[in-house]
């Protein structure tokens, strides 16, 4: 019986994100209250509240979920075969194309990102985080395989994770998506450039 209800309970949760993000998507973050969500569901608010103890936790839940999904993807790049220096390029515009397409080609969801960055909330944290730590997983590989050389490999996760923020940050790439810059395979050449091996001086 507990797994059952353990399980209706995940089904529950999962429901109330997948109806909060709809309406975050159609109407705003700012706008949608619980008891729209309650409404959709065809539950009362407090029985949201038996599930989110706040707005705010439903918010997280969907921007875990959101970030959740350019992790996994993320992690699939780092795991597939191939030179590590074209798994980095693919992962890094991987997850441009995706934060570009979720957070700056939707305005709704946008507003929601920039709520949680002012708010600096774990859960961006903890993404953040993450991918630095798949991309390091990529630049290990390619030192284990001799095509990077990178003596700390955390400094240069970081390094590679800072580099790129114009183009990984949702605010940052709407706000530097009309100046000027490099482009991102520019970027990602100089990132590559600077993992690559030094010529040994005779």
């Amino acid at each position: 019986m507990t797994l059952i209800s353990e399980h209706i309970e995940t089904d529950t949760r999962e429901k109330i994100l997948v109806v909060a993000e709809r309406l975050f998507r159609q109407i705003g973050y700012q706008k949608t209250t619980v008891a729209d969500i309650a409404k959709e569901l065809r539950m009362s608010p407090a029985n949201v509240y038996r599930f989110f103890d706040s707005k705010k936790a439903i918010h997280e839940g969907v921007a875990r979920t959101l970030m959740g999904e350019v992790e996994a993807e993320a992690q699939r790049i780092a795991q597939a075969a191939g030179p590590a220096s074209v798994r980095l390029r693919e992962m890094i515009k991987t997850i441009n194309r995706m934060n570009t397409e979720r957070y700056v080609g939707d305005s709704k969801l946008h507003e929601m990102v920039e709520i949680a960055m002012q708010e600096d909330w774990g859960v961006c944290v903890t993404h953040m985080e993450m991918i630095a730590r798949t991309v390091g997983q990529v630049i290990a590989q390619g030192v284990a395989s001799g095509e990077f050389e990178a003596p700390d490999l955390q400094l240069a996760s970081l390094c590679a994770c800072t580099a790129m923020m114009r183009f990984f940050h949702p605010q940052m790439i709407a706000q530097c998506a009309t100046k000027p810059g490099p482009t991102i395979d520019q970027m990602i050449d100089f990132v590559i450039a600077g993992l690559s091996p030094r010529a040994k001086a005779n």
